[in-house]
């Protein structure tokens, strides 16, 4: 029996699913919001406000104390395309789906899906997308170098998840490390307290147990590898201060886009009840800053009490003194890795139905599965005699609860 021609249908199917389950990372992603996109001529540039939760102050008394509901939002905006050019021949339609997707398009997804993750990664230090990611620990040694996280490193992630009010249960909390944090967590942590079948899975697959100190573990190659900036010291040149830009005295050293910072005398507060954590609170600074630079812009924003009465998205507990120091939340010039413990719903990727295009083309298919959609387009050039495939991908991505995300430090 002669074989059947593969279709460019089955071809885009094939490769949908593939992207689906090949990056650890986009598989633990929330893509609820790609519906509000998902029609036919949706254009580069087309965004979505997506509404984030409100946050009010609690009264003390019977005496009513009304408040203004302020609404923030965090835009979405659809503007990536990325793609994978291939060619095939007659032959290679001849294969089985499962000898072409293995040849040719498991590769191609591979490289592909690994980008958009890489994309979406790129907003924990403060890419396209909100963010960055203030929340951090790690691991030292006796001289202040990040080191193996330990057991109470990841536990200590999971601890300020809750201070930040992020949902437990099963599948809520993520761990996605690098492949090498992972050999080095499991080698570090084999002989924790815990059922001796889970242990015997770790040391046999050399993979976390996917359930383990509260987290589901996945490994994949995107995590990010931070370099902090030279900065040795700092200080504020103005007392009262609250927003997104901390006012120094000339900085000594410089300070790159993620470096993780505190300010003295400056406590992060629970968000619900707005109370002092009794622990220092961290920014991120949003962008690369010049040594003898005056100012470093900062995320989240300096909310502080109003003379210790609470108010609205409160982020510290007050404002930082004039002439309080500013510190490097780990060494200068230090490379580590951003493992992230997260909840789904902190990122979302949203991806478009690109338009269906007959006319011009040998064939055209386009796709939707869990959240994702592609499209594939095979044309003829009658020049060179060739047969090209494109796939293509367009989406955007938010980081839509940074608070409810941990990065967890771990050497190079």
């Amino acid at each position: 029996m002669a074989n059947t021609l593969l279709t460019i249908g089955m071809i885009t199917k094939e490769t949908l699913r593939l992207f689906r389950n090949s990056n650890s990372f986009l598989k633990t992603i929330n893509t609820e919001y790609s519906d509000q996109f998902a029609r036919e001529g949706a254009k580069i540039g087309a965004s979505l406000n997506i509404r984030k939760p409100v946050d009010y102050t609690v009264r003390t008394g019977p005496t009513a104390a009304y408040q203004n509901t302020t609404e923030t939002y965090t835009t979405l905006v659809i503007s990536t395309q990325l793609g994978v050019d291939m060619s095939f021949s007659s032959a290679d339609m001849a294969l089985s789906i499962d000898k072409f997707s293995q040849r040719y398009i498991k590769p191609a997804v591979n490289n592909l899906a690994g980008s958009v993750a890489a994309a979406v990664m790129s907003m924990v230090d403060g890419g396209t997308g909100q963010g960055p990611v203030a929340n951090f620990v790690h691991n030292v040694d006796g001289s202040n170098n990040t080191i193996t996280p330990s057991a109470s490193t990841w536990l200590q992630a999971g601890a300020i998840l809750d201070a930040n009010s992020a949902p437990r249960g099963d599948g809520q909390r993520i761990a996605m490390i690098d492949n090498l944090s992972n050999a080095r967590t499991v080698s570090g942590l084999s002989g924790f307290y815990n059922p001796q079948v889970r242990i015997s899975e770790q040391s046999t697959s050399g993979m976390m147990n996917k359930e383990f100190l509260g987290l589901d573990w996945y490994t994949d190659q995107t995590i990010i590898k931070h370099t902090t900036g030279t900065f040795s010291a700092g200080a504020l040149s103005a007392a009262g201060y609250v927003g997104s830009t901390l006012p120094v005295g000339a900085i000594t050293g410089t300070l790159n886009r993620g470096d993780i910072i505190s300010v003295a005398g400056v406590n992060q507060v629970n968000r619900v009840t707005k109370v002092s954590t009794g622990t220092p609170m961290l920014f991120t600074v949003t962008a690369n800053v010049a040594s003898g630079a005056t100012s470093i812009p900062i995320y989240p924003a300096l909310i502080p009490s109003n003379a210790g009465a609470q108010v609205q998205y409160q982020t510290v507990d007050v404002s930082p003194a004039s002439g309080a120091a500013v510190t490097l939340a780990n060494k200068a010039s230090e490379v580590y890795r951003k493992n992230l413990v997260y909840v789904p719903e902190a990122f979302t990727l949203a991806t478009v139905d690109l338009p269906f295009i007959s006319k011009g083309v040998v064939d055209c298919a386009r796709e939707n599965f869990e959240g994702i959609s592609m499209r594939m387009i095979t044309t003829y050039d009658p020049i060179n005699d060739i047969l090209g495939t494109r796939l293509d991908i367009l989406f955007g991505y938010a980081l839509l609860r940074p608070e409810w995300v941990v990065a967890v430090a771990d050497a190079v």
